[in-house]
């Protein structure tokens, strides 16, 4: 066990936890941030993805001891109240359907639109492929991450 500072949505936090403790583990049982969901545990799936200094990052297979000064982003820390315009396009399109992945999804969506404001098909498909969706709502899914590049 040893003791890590994490920077997780904004706030420095400690844990005590083994080196190789996976942060989704981190995220969901020393943190309590259950946003994050586990999927495949082996970075498949992406309902487990976070940002780590804005980039996607499966927290499945990233180890606590990965982490060092990054700071991490959770769909809690995304936005307070849900008005991030990823989130808002998600309503606005009616994408979830079990809404299971749905948090995987939305901060892949958002950490492409953060670096690609107007993304073509072909880069929305290249960014979100590997974040499955049981529920088939990936047509929602390609008009949601359009509508919400127009309000990035």
């Amino acid at each position: 066990m040893a003791q890590y500072t994490i920077n997780v949505n904004g706030q420095d936090r400690q844990v005590d936890v083994a080196n190789d403790t996976p942060l989704l583990w981190v995220l969901r049982d020393s943190l309590n941030l259950v946003g994050t969901k586990y999927g495949c545990g082996i970075a498949q799936c992406g309902a487990c993805t976070v940002h780590l200094d804005g980039k996607a990052t499966r927290a499945c297979t990233t180890p606590v001891s990965a982490i060092g000064s990054q700071k991490v982003t959770t769909i809690e820390g995304l936005s307070e109240d849900g008005s991030h315009p990823v989130q808002q396009a998600w309503i606005e399109h009616d994408v979830p359907q079990c809404g299971y992945c749905q948090a995987g999804q939305i901060m892949t969506d958002a950490s492409l639109l953060s670096t690609n404001k107007n993304p073509s098909d072909e880069e929305i498909s290249n960014a979100m492929h590997g974040n499955i969706c049981r529920c088939g709502t990936y047509i929602r899914i390609k008009a949601a991450v359009k509508t919400a590049a127009k309000n990035v």
